[in-house]
């Protein structure tokens, strides 16, 4: 019995067959492949290639296609529409979301690139519905809403429908979004309709994204597997087909017509996994109940790498104890999108067979990243061209058998020993960054250009450079499994945790075995346990994936067409099924992105609009302001990536007044000053996003309470993270200034930490809000620690999402008492770290050219644990310095300073607490570096601030200090807001001295000119 896997490159089509009764055999079962162009048409050069590897596997069994149990295909075309912005293959989406008073803030389509929103956006409709972070409903569904929405999507002529929930993936298998749209379909049947549930995790903007893009490519999806269908019955093959997932499953093909986004990464997936399938390392591990598929234990099993060496870049991916690869962080951009889906991690480098080998005016030598690339025949040495590559290198040095050896026999002995050391050193450079853990590491080398590779590579303990492996890509697709995932929030006070885990895994083997995996097969191979931030109920997102084989149907033919993905009736397709009729349609400004409006000015020039002691706010400005608040966030106060989109929507849409920042002393003493900012857990925050009116709600609220006309001004709670920036929509709407400053000059996890609080002003009365109109007021309080608890409180009945707001005090107040300039101060920072980026300079010396500080350390993380207590995410990262040859030459600056090669651990409680010398274990030597209230940001290799939920095995941070304004050192500030404010028995130490911030309003306007 056998199983045909096909790989759809831009360039090559490649297929495998392979006998699944001879898997475990030195050839892995595989009895043919084959390589073939890549045809326009695409269909065609897959039949070709499926006939090819049938005629050449010599198998003599009667009626070998009738023994064909599946056939599976891994392609690139879906996203390569995306990434054209072809509207040929791209339709109109009518975003519904399902959400009841929230989410207007943030409008669909908000950071799509100018040429995709053109193309796609078909309007946006909000309904009720939608699911709380623990069940309950926003709202129930509203038919008449449904139907006034099916009316007016008719109306646009948009037939495409991405409809999102709130909390729809978690715990609720997508109720509201699957009645509704069995709603609209009664009302007009010839709807494309993709739920969100389907599609991502919780991240709403992210998800919803993802689910645009889907039913975008819907119809040309469908056209294209058709064709694919089209292709197997010319071949009389019936089997079953299947597609290949980002995530190096299966997905039946009907499903892949419906979900086509799931299939956007599959070639490198493919790569990866049938590398590790040829090498006999297959085999994935089953986790118990105790075990996460981050922890130590679990990665220590497995440390594999794939090494796949072309002819321009080298594609490093590593592999999990899951046999699948690791995926990425976070969020992906797919043709400058934003979305959820996981794809894998795949680190490339400017090195392949086909490297160009130069020198400059000293005689160093380099490689890359200029290539020949598929002129390699033609333009390398050893084939009679002009130009030396990696590959002559290799050649000349005896290491490898290609084309004339003689024709680089003339180059000196020391370019070539010159340039394997320098192929070397990229090599275990790029090996390092993409380690999972500190276990031994095994490579896997796979492509053409697997040849550069001579000798033993430091601190990897083995190289294997498996058999078929320039058809491994193929083979991955041909063995790839079929998984089944359970992604849920639960709360877990008072319930038995194994229990909870338990009752998740047997669902997700049950999905498995209900997505076609063997039953007898299927094992659980990831379960990740992610605490929430600020909540007491041990709220944790818990999510778990099973694996298994694909089954082999119980009949001994696999003709039968009713195994799952059997073809059907399909009409035959003729000729180009990729692509409506009709010119393909190129769209200049597809991938101009929306979000990041500094790339159109030049910023050493760049001047802010200050008029009459009043600095206007530009989309150019929110965007340096949002990559500043991260620097000061010190770990917390959320990512500032929302907070920019709402500003960026109020700018382009117009507010009721202008987004404006002003100094303090220009307020009369008597003007009141409001606050506003938003409470609650991150993940909540990001999920159910807000309707845009809490803020003021809270607000209006106190002002009717105590009597108050008017506001002079509205400042910040805290410049660091998402918060710095909630001030901008709040002054907009009132028609009022933001000052420059804030009540903390970083962030922190509480509103007690607000300086004027620390300081003996009154918090209470304060007012948290909700987008449903519901306020909860605390009017009075013995301390500010006890309205914290009674917000908390508050806070887990409103849903965990909402916005506090304290009592106005008098300008007054806030001159003598708020941090100033720390507007200006985050300016600062995000143009340095943006500056630098663009010029390639040092990003820490840029930033220290704007706020003191200096570089507490430079290195990579091999630790992370988190906990929560008391609501708050606890936990420690422990660094290790960088070696040599990971070093840029800044970092070699950097890190010369630190003694001994030693390692650091930093504690935190959503902010970073203190930094410390330790050993490699994260013992501490008693050395303290920093300690709050002094900042402590860890820095990406971008510039860009990594908050302490985005901490991860293998980043290659720096991690700077620096100075706390004068208030959090005196005793009270101190109390407060230094290491005994955190129950630390250790002294405070320093980074240096302070000094205030400049003034953007000084510096750029009328009188500085």
């Amino acid at each position: 019995m056998y199983r045909i896997g096909v790989d759809v490159g831009g360039t090559n089509t490649d297929a495998a067959i392979l006998d699944i009764t001879a898997l475990d055999t030195p050839g892995r079962g595989v009895l043919a492949s084959c390589k073939s162009p890549t045809t326009a048409d695409i269909t065609s050069g897959i039949a070709s290639a499926i006939d090819t590897v049938l005629e050449k596997c010599a198998v003599t069994v009667p009626d070998v296609k009738s023994r064909v149990l599946s056939v599976t295909i891994g392609t690139t075309h879906f996203v390569n529409a995306l990434i054209e912005a072809d509207s040929r293959r791209l339709a109109k989406v009518a975003v519904v979301r399902l959400c009841g008073p929230f989410t207007r803030q943030i409008p669909p389509f908000s950071d799509f690139p100018v040429g995709l929103r053109r193309i796609m956006d078909g309007g946006a409709h909000y309904l009720d519905g939608g699911f709380e972070i623990d069940g309950r409903e926003i709202a129930p569904l509203n038919a008449a809403q449904i139907a006034e929405c099916v009316r007016a999507v008719r109306e646009a002529s948009v037939s495409a429908v991405a409809l999102v929930g709130v909390f729809s993936p978690l715990d609720h298998e997508g109720l509201h979004e699957e009645t509704c749209k069995r709603q609209m379909l009664a009302i007009d049947p010839g709807l494309d309709i993709v739920c969100s549930h389907g599609v991502g995790p919780p991240g709403l903007l992210e998800r919803e994204n993802a689910t645009i893009l889907n039913a975008s490519i819907l119809a040309t999806a469908r056209r294209t597997i058709q064709g694919f269908k089209a292709a197997m019955r010319r071949l009389q093959l019936s089997c079953p087909l299947y597609l290949s997932q980002n995530d190096g499953t299966l997905i039946d093909a009907d499903t892949a017509a419906e979900y086509p986004i799931k299939t956007f990464a599959s070639g490198p997936t493919n790569s990866m996994t049938g590398a590790a399938f040829l090498a006999g390392l297959d085999k994935p591990q089953t986790l118990s109940l105790e075990e996460s598929a981050g922890s130590a234990e679990a990665e220590e099993r497995h440390q594999v790498l794939v090494v796949d060496i072309g002819g321009t870049t080298t594609d490093v991916c590593a592999l999990l104890p899951s046999g699948f690869p690791r995926q990425a962080p976070n969020f992906v951009e797919v043709g400058g999108v934003r979305t959820a889906f996981s794809m894998p991690e795949v680190v490339s480098i400017g090195l392949g067979g086909g490297s160009k080998i130069t020198a400059d005016a000293a005689g160093k030598i380099f490689v890359g990243p200029d290539s020949v690339g598929h002129y390699l025949t033609e333009q390398a040495m050893v084939f009679g061209g002009p130009t030396l590559t990696a590959s002559d290198v290799v050649v000349a040095s005896g290491k490898a058998q290609l084309g004339d050896p003689t024709k680089v026999s003339g180059v000196p002995a020391s370019t070539v020993d010159a340039g394997k050391s320098k192929i070397k050193e990229m090599l275990e450079s790029v090996i390092e960054q993409m380690k999972v853990s500190a276990a031994p590491v095994h490579v896997l080398l796979v492509g053409g250009g697997s040849l550069l590779v001579t000798e033993d590579l430091d601190n990897v303990a083995k190289c294997t450079r498996p058999i078929h492996h320039d058809a491994a890509n193929a083979v991955g697709a041909a063995i790839a499994k079929v998984a089944g995932e359970v992604d849920v929030i639960e709360i877990l006070d008072g319930k038995d945790e194994s229990a909870v885990l338990a009752s998740a895994c047997a669902k997700a083997t049950a999905a498995a075995v209900g997505a076609g995996a063997a039953g007898d097969d299927v094992k659980i191979v990831a379960i990740d346990k992610i605490p929430l931030q600020y909540v007491s109920n041990r709220a944790t997102r818990i999510i778990v994936k099973a694996v298994g084989r694909l089954a082999v149907p119980e009949t001994s033919s696999a003709s039968n067409g009713v195994a799952r993905g059997a073809l059907d009736a399909d009409v035959e397709v003729e000729g180009d099924v990729t692509a409506a009729e009709g010119p393909k349609v190129h769209v200049a400004d597809a991938a101009e992105p929306t979000n990041k409006p500094s790339l159109h000015v030049d910023l050493a020039t760049y001047r802010p609009e200050v008029r009459n002691d009043t600095w206007y706010i530009s989309e150019v400005d929110l965007e340096l302001i949002a990559t500043g608040t991260g620097i000061l966030g010190t770990g917390g106060g959320g990512p500032s990536y929302h907070e920019l989109l709402k500003g960026l929507h109020i700018l382009r849409t117009g507010g009721k007044g202008k987004m404006r920042v002003v100094s303090p002393g220009t307020l009369n003493d008597s003007d009141l000053v409001g606050f506003g900012s938003w409470y609650g857990a991150p993940s909540v925050i990001n999920e159910r996003i807000s309707s845009g009116e809490e803020i003021s709600n809270g607000i209006d609220t106190l002002k009717k309470v105590m009597g108050i006309d008017s506001l002079g001004a509205v400042l910040t709670d805290e410049i660091g993270g998402g918060n710095g920036m909630s001030a901008f929509p709040t002054g907009c709407h009132y028609d009022i200034p933001v000052i420059d400053g804030d009540g903390m000059g970083r962030a922190y996890p509480t509103m007690y930490h607000v300086t004027m609080y620390v300081y003996g002003h009154p918090i209470a009365p304060c007012a948290l809000t909700d987008a449903h109109g519901n306020v909860s007021m605390v009017m009075h309080a013995d301390t500010p620690t006890r309205v914290e608890r009674l917000l908390r409180t508050a806070a887990v009945e409103l849903g965990l999402g909402c916005a506090a707001c304290s009592r106005p005090l008098e300008a007054s107040v806030i001159k003598k008492y708020a941090v100033p300039n720390t507007i200006s101060q985050a300016w600062y920072l995000g143009r340095a770290v943006h500056m630098a980026r663009r010029s390639k300079t040092n990003l820490t010396g840029a930033i220290f050219d704007t706020t003191p500080g200096k570089v507490l350390f430079t290195g990579k993380i091999i630790d992370v644990r988190r906990d929560v207590s008391g609501g708050y995410t606890m936990g420690s990262v422990l660094l290790a310095p960088l070696e040599g040859g990971e070093q840029d030459e800044s970092q070699q600056e950097a890190s010369s300073a630190v003694a001994d090669r030693r390692h650091m651990v930093i504690p935190f409680q959503n902010e970073y607490l203190y930094a410390a010398w330790s050993d490699a274990a994260g013992t501490e030597t008693g050395d303290i570096v920093c300690t709050v209230p002094d900042l402590i940001s860890i820095l990406g290799q971008d510039g860009e601030a990594i908050g302490s939920q985005e901490l991860r095995y293998g980043l290659r941070v720096t991690v700077i200090g620096m100075p706390a304004h004068p208030l959090w050192k005196t005793d009270k500030g101190l109390e407060v807001g230094g290491p005994a404010g955190f129950g630390l028995k250790i002294p405070f130490t320093g980074v240096g001295d302070y000094s205030p911030p400049r003034s953007v309003i000084e510096e750029f306007g009328e009188r500085a000119q």
